[in-house]
Protein backbone atom coordinates (compact mmCIF):
# COMPACT_ATOMS: atom_id res chain seq x y z
CA UNK A 1 0.00 0.00 0.00
CA UNK A 2 1.48 3.22 -0.90
CA UNK A 3 1.03 6.01 2.15
CA UNK A 4 -0.86 9.41 1.15
CA UNK A 5 2.08 11.14 1.23
CA UNK A 6 2.84 10.36 -2.65
CA UNK A 7 0.33 13.04 -3.49
CA UNK A 8 1.22 16.28 -2.11
CA UNK A 9 -1.25 18.31 -3.95
CA UNK A 10 -4.78 18.62 -5.16
CA UNK A 11 -6.00 19.90 -8.64
CA UNK A 12 -9.69 21.34 -7.85
CA UNK A 13 -11.22 20.96 -11.31
CA UNK A 14 -14.19 23.11 -9.72
CA UNK A 15 -16.63 24.20 -12.38
CA UNK A 16 -13.69 24.05 -15.28
CA UNK A 17 -15.94 21.57 -17.47
CA UNK A 18 -18.01 24.61 -18.23
CA UNK A 19 -16.07 27.26 -19.34
CA UNK A 20 -18.08 29.40 -21.43
CA UNK A 21 -20.11 29.73 -17.95
CA UNK A 22 -17.00 31.13 -16.09
CA UNK A 23 -17.82 34.85 -16.21
CA UNK A 24 -21.56 34.65 -15.27
CA UNK A 25 -20.49 31.93 -12.43
CA UNK A 26 -17.85 34.01 -11.28
CA UNK A 27 -20.39 37.19 -11.14
CA UNK A 28 -23.47 35.16 -9.16
CA UNK A 29 -20.97 33.82 -6.26
CA UNK A 30 -19.24 37.04 -5.95
CA UNK A 31 -22.62 38.61 -5.25
CA UNK A 32 -23.74 35.75 -3.41
CA UNK A 33 -20.68 35.77 -1.18
CA UNK A 34 -20.44 39.69 -1.30
CA UNK A 35 -24.26 39.38 0.47
CA UNK A 36 -23.44 36.81 2.98
CA UNK A 37 -20.38 39.42 4.28
CA UNK A 38 -22.45 42.26 4.91
CA UNK A 39 -25.64 40.76 5.50
CA UNK A 40 -24.21 38.30 8.46
CA UNK A 41 -21.73 40.77 9.44
CA UNK A 42 -24.47 43.07 9.80
CA UNK A 43 -26.73 40.72 11.60
CA UNK A 44 -23.93 40.48 13.70
CA UNK A 45 -23.48 44.49 14.22
CA UNK A 46 -26.90 45.28 14.35
CA UNK A 47 -27.85 42.84 17.42
CA UNK A 48 -24.29 44.41 19.61
CA UNK A 49 -25.93 48.34 19.36
CA UNK A 50 -29.41 47.04 19.64
CA UNK A 51 -30.18 46.83 23.65
CA UNK A 52 -33.55 45.48 22.30
CA UNK A 53 -31.75 42.75 21.01
CA UNK A 54 -30.05 41.59 23.81
CA UNK A 55 -31.90 38.37 24.57
CA UNK A 56 -30.95 34.68 24.31
CA UNK A 57 -32.64 34.08 21.08
CA UNK A 58 -30.56 37.12 19.24
CA UNK A 59 -27.62 35.90 21.19
CA UNK A 60 -27.91 32.43 19.18
CA UNK A 61 -28.77 34.27 16.21
CA UNK A 62 -25.76 36.28 16.22
CA UNK A 63 -23.10 33.42 16.78
CA UNK A 64 -25.34 31.60 13.96
CA UNK A 65 -24.37 34.31 11.88
CA UNK A 66 -20.44 34.26 12.74
CA UNK A 67 -20.42 30.60 12.04
CA UNK A 68 -22.19 31.46 8.62
CA UNK A 69 -19.74 34.07 7.52
CA UNK A 70 -16.87 31.33 8.24
CA UNK A 71 -18.59 28.85 7.24
CA UNK A 72 -19.48 30.40 3.56
CA UNK A 73 -15.14 31.96 3.49
CA UNK A 74 -13.66 28.56 3.92
CA UNK A 75 -14.78 27.96 0.80
CA UNK A 76 -16.01 30.90 -1.64
CA UNK A 77 -12.81 33.27 -1.43
CA UNK A 78 -11.15 30.25 -2.85
CA UNK A 79 -13.65 29.06 -5.46
CA UNK A 80 -13.52 32.76 -7.22
CA UNK A 81 -9.74 33.01 -6.97
CA UNK A 82 -9.81 29.59 -8.78
CA UNK A 83 -11.89 30.98 -11.61
CA UNK A 84 -8.99 32.79 -12.99
CA UNK A 85 -5.87 30.51 -12.07
CA UNK A 86 -4.80 28.62 -14.92
CA UNK A 87 -3.74 25.63 -12.53
CA UNK A 88 -6.23 25.39 -9.04
CA UNK A 89 -3.90 23.55 -7.43
CA UNK A 90 -4.32 23.21 -3.10
CA UNK A 91 -1.47 21.36 -1.32
CA UNK A 92 -2.15 18.56 0.49
CA UNK A 93 -2.19 20.27 4.13
CA UNK A 94 -3.78 22.84 3.01
CA UNK A 95 -6.54 20.47 1.47
CA UNK A 96 -6.75 19.06 5.31
CA UNK A 97 -7.02 22.79 6.55
CA UNK A 98 -9.70 23.55 4.58
CA UNK A 99 -11.70 20.42 5.07
CA UNK A 100 -11.32 20.54 8.86
CA UNK A 101 -12.51 24.29 9.21
CA UNK A 102 -15.75 23.51 6.44
CA UNK A 103 -16.49 20.39 8.79
CA UNK A 104 -16.18 22.35 12.19
CA UNK A 105 -18.33 25.18 11.28
CA UNK A 106 -20.88 22.84 9.22
CA UNK A 107 -21.50 20.69 12.83
CA UNK A 108 -21.77 23.76 14.56
CA UNK A 109 -24.37 25.22 12.51
CA UNK A 110 -26.55 22.10 12.68
CA UNK A 111 -25.69 22.15 16.81
CA UNK A 112 -26.96 25.96 17.10
CA UNK A 113 -29.82 24.93 15.14
CA UNK A 114 -30.77 22.50 17.63
CA UNK A 115 -29.92 25.00 20.58
CA UNK A 116 -32.35 27.37 19.12
CA UNK A 117 -34.69 25.29 19.00
CA UNK A 118 -34.63 24.47 22.65
CA UNK A 119 -34.55 28.10 23.07
CA UNK A 120 -37.70 28.48 21.28
CA UNK A 121 -39.23 25.72 23.56
CA UNK A 122 -38.41 27.33 26.84
CA UNK A 123 -39.58 30.76 25.22
CA UNK A 124 -43.29 29.56 24.15
CA UNK A 125 -43.44 26.59 26.84
CA UNK A 126 -42.40 28.21 30.06
CA UNK A 127 -42.30 31.76 29.87
CA UNK A 128 -42.27 32.75 33.58
CA UNK A 129 -39.10 30.96 33.68
CA UNK A 130 -37.29 31.73 30.26
CA UNK A 131 -34.96 34.64 31.55
CA UNK A 132 -34.20 32.31 34.71
CA UNK A 133 -33.51 29.24 32.66
CA UNK A 134 -31.93 30.65 29.64
CA UNK A 135 -29.54 32.79 31.66
CA UNK A 136 -26.12 34.43 30.22
CA UNK A 137 -24.47 32.17 31.93
CA UNK A 138 -26.14 28.98 30.15
CA UNK A 139 -26.27 30.70 26.87
CA UNK A 140 -22.47 31.37 26.79
CA UNK A 141 -22.39 27.77 27.86
CA UNK A 142 -24.14 26.26 25.06
CA UNK A 143 -22.53 27.91 22.54
CA UNK A 144 -19.22 26.74 23.93
CA UNK A 145 -20.43 23.12 23.71
CA UNK A 146 -21.96 23.49 20.27
CA UNK A 147 -18.03 25.04 19.37
CA UNK A 148 -16.36 21.97 20.68
CA UNK A 149 -18.52 19.58 19.19
CA UNK A 150 -18.53 21.12 15.92
CA UNK A 151 -14.70 21.22 16.32
CA UNK A 152 -13.89 17.58 17.29
CA UNK A 153 -16.78 16.20 14.94
CA UNK A 154 -14.57 17.53 12.06
CA UNK A 155 -11.68 16.46 13.64
CA UNK A 156 -12.51 12.71 13.87
CA UNK A 157 -13.76 13.46 10.23
CA UNK A 158 -10.49 14.93 8.89
CA UNK A 159 -8.45 12.23 10.44
CA UNK A 160 -10.35 9.34 8.99
CA UNK A 161 -10.38 11.09 5.95
CA UNK A 162 -6.80 12.23 5.20
CA UNK A 163 -5.38 8.92 6.97
CA UNK A 164 -6.36 7.01 3.25
CA UNK A 165 -4.19 6.70 0.19
CA UNK A 166 -4.19 9.08 -2.59
CA UNK A 167 -1.99 7.35 -5.44
CA UNK A 168 -3.74 7.21 -8.49
CA UNK A 169 -5.01 10.82 -9.57
CA UNK A 170 -4.77 13.81 -7.21
CA UNK A 171 -7.44 15.68 -9.37
CA UNK A 172 -10.45 16.18 -7.24
CA UNK A 173 -14.08 16.36 -9.13
CA UNK A 174 -14.95 19.29 -7.28
CA UNK A 175 -14.52 23.57 -5.92
CA UNK A 176 -12.97 22.65 -2.67
CA UNK A 177 -11.91 19.89 -0.32
CA UNK A 178 -15.01 17.71 0.40
CA UNK A 179 -16.12 13.77 1.82
CA UNK A 180 -17.52 12.45 -1.27
CA UNK A 181 -14.77 13.35 -3.98
CA UNK A 182 -11.99 12.62 -1.64
CA UNK A 183 -13.13 9.36 -0.85
CA UNK A 184 -14.05 8.20 -3.70
CA UNK A 185 -10.05 9.67 -4.92
CA UNK A 186 -8.15 7.42 -2.82
CA UNK A 187 -7.32 4.06 -3.82
CA UNK A 188 -7.59 2.49 -0.27
CA UNK A 189 -10.06 0.31 0.63
CA UNK A 190 -12.78 2.43 2.34
CA UNK A 191 -15.72 0.32 3.12
CA UNK A 192 -14.95 0.86 7.12
CA UNK A 193 -13.93 4.07 6.52
CA UNK A 194 -17.35 4.93 4.55
CA UNK A 195 -18.98 3.06 7.10
CA UNK A 196 -17.62 5.38 10.25
CA UNK A 197 -17.95 8.43 8.70
CA UNK A 198 -21.64 7.55 7.67
CA UNK A 199 -22.49 6.59 11.57
CA UNK A 200 -20.97 9.63 12.78
CA UNK A 201 -22.66 11.79 10.40
CA UNK A 202 -25.76 10.20 11.06
CA UNK A 203 -25.68 10.41 14.72
CA UNK A 204 -24.59 13.84 14.42
CA UNK A 205 -27.53 15.15 12.05
CA UNK A 206 -30.53 12.97 13.02
CA UNK A 207 -29.59 13.99 17.22
CA UNK A 208 -30.09 17.22 16.04
CA UNK A 209 -32.67 16.55 14.26
CA UNK A 210 -34.80 15.11 17.19
CA UNK A 211 -33.68 17.60 19.32
CA UNK A 212 -35.59 20.05 17.30
CA UNK A 213 -38.45 17.75 16.30
CA UNK A 214 -39.09 16.86 20.33
CA UNK A 215 -38.97 20.60 20.90
CA UNK A 216 -41.22 21.95 18.10
CA UNK A 217 -43.80 19.21 19.52
CA UNK A 218 -43.81 20.46 22.61
CA UNK A 219 -44.31 23.97 21.28
CA UNK A 220 -47.20 22.82 19.06
CA UNK A 221 -48.66 21.65 21.70
CA UNK A 222 -48.21 24.38 23.84
CA UNK A 223 -49.44 26.87 20.82
CA UNK A 224 -52.80 24.83 20.45
CA UNK A 225 -53.72 25.85 24.08
CA UNK A 226 -53.44 29.52 23.26
CA UNK A 227 -57.42 30.36 23.16
CA UNK A 228 -56.71 33.85 21.14
CA UNK A 229 -55.76 33.66 16.85
CA UNK A 230 -53.57 36.63 17.73
CA UNK A 231 -51.86 34.88 20.42
CA UNK A 232 -51.23 32.04 18.54
CA UNK A 233 -49.99 33.87 15.46
CA UNK A 234 -47.38 35.75 17.45
CA UNK A 235 -46.27 32.47 18.79
CA UNK A 236 -46.17 30.74 15.65
CA UNK A 237 -44.44 34.38 13.80
CA UNK A 238 -41.20 33.89 16.12
CA UNK A 239 -40.80 30.07 15.29
CA UNK A 240 -41.15 30.65 11.46
CA UNK A 241 -37.87 31.55 10.48
CA UNK A 242 -35.96 29.05 12.65
CA UNK A 243 -37.87 26.18 10.61
CA UNK A 244 -37.35 27.73 7.65
CA UNK A 245 -33.61 27.65 8.34
CA UNK A 246 -33.58 24.28 9.79
CA UNK A 247 -35.33 22.40 6.53
CA UNK A 248 -33.94 24.36 4.41
CA UNK A 249 -30.23 23.16 6.14
CA UNK A 250 -30.54 19.65 7.38
CA UNK A 251 -32.65 18.58 3.91
CA UNK A 252 -29.90 19.74 1.99
CA UNK A 253 -27.28 18.06 4.40
CA UNK A 254 -29.17 14.76 4.49
CA UNK A 255 -29.55 14.85 0.93
CA UNK A 256 -25.75 15.23 0.44
CA UNK A 257 -24.60 12.68 3.08
CA UNK A 258 -26.80 10.24 4.12
CA UNK A 259 -26.64 8.43 1.01
CA UNK A 260 -24.75 5.29 -0.44
CA UNK A 261 -21.64 5.73 -2.05
CA UNK A 262 -22.75 4.14 -5.20
CA UNK A 263 -25.42 6.57 -5.79
CA UNK A 264 -23.05 9.54 -5.97
CA UNK A 265 -23.09 11.60 -9.02
CA UNK A 266 -19.93 13.89 -8.78
CA UNK A 267 -21.67 16.45 -11.47
CA UNK A 268 -24.90 16.68 -9.26
CA UNK A 269 -23.20 17.15 -5.51
CA UNK A 270 -21.25 19.85 -7.00
CA UNK A 271 -24.79 21.34 -7.78
CA UNK A 272 -26.04 20.48 -4.24
CA UNK A 273 -22.40 21.67 -2.54
CA UNK A 274 -22.87 25.07 -3.99
CA UNK A 275 -26.68 25.16 -2.24
CA UNK A 276 -25.43 24.39 1.34
CA UNK A 277 -21.59 26.25 0.95
CA UNK A 278 -22.57 29.18 -0.83
CA UNK A 279 -26.24 29.71 -0.91
CA UNK A 280 -27.44 28.60 2.94
CA UNK A 281 -25.34 31.27 4.43
CA UNK A 282 -26.84 33.86 2.44
CA UNK A 283 -30.44 32.90 2.79
CA UNK A 284 -29.95 32.59 7.05
CA UNK A 285 -29.43 36.55 7.27
CA UNK A 286 -32.18 37.54 4.69
CA UNK A 287 -34.67 34.80 6.22
CA UNK A 288 -34.28 36.16 10.15
CA UNK A 289 -34.27 39.69 9.00
CA UNK A 290 -37.18 39.79 6.03
CA UNK A 291 -39.83 37.62 8.48
CA UNK A 292 -38.47 39.00 11.94
CA UNK A 293 -40.95 42.08 12.63
CA UNK A 294 -38.49 42.66 15.51
CA UNK A 295 -35.16 42.54 13.27
CA UNK A 296 -37.22 44.75 11.16
CA UNK A 297 -38.16 47.30 13.41
CA UNK A 298 -34.20 47.48 14.50
CA UNK A 299 -32.98 48.14 11.03
CA UNK A 300 -35.18 50.64 10.58
CA UNK A 301 -34.55 52.74 13.97
CA UNK A 302 -31.26 52.63 13.41
CA UNK A 303 -30.77 53.33 9.72
CA UNK A 304 -32.75 56.05 10.57
CA UNK A 305 -31.01 57.12 13.35
CA UNK A 306 -27.65 56.77 11.01
CA UNK A 307 -28.92 58.48 8.06
CA UNK A 308 -30.04 61.82 10.83
CA UNK A 309 -26.48 61.88 12.38
CA UNK A 310 -25.05 61.80 8.40
CA UNK A 311 -27.09 64.81 7.38
CA UNK A 312 -26.29 66.68 10.45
Amino acid sequence: MINHTAVTEFVLLGFRDHPELRCLLFVVFLVIYTITVVGNLGMILLIKVDSHLHTPMYFFLSNLSLVDFCYSSVVAPNMLVNFWVENPVISFNECATQFFFYGSFAGIEGFLLAVMAYDRYVAICKPLLYTVTMSPHLNILLVLVTYLAGFINAAIHTGFTFQLSFCHSNVINHFFCDTPPLVKLSCSDTHINEILIFSFASFNELSCLLTIIISYLYILAAILKIRSAEGRHKAFATCASHMMAVVIFFGTILFMYLRPSSSYSMDQDKVVSVFYTVVIPMLNPLIYSLRNKEVKASIGKNFKINSFYLCC
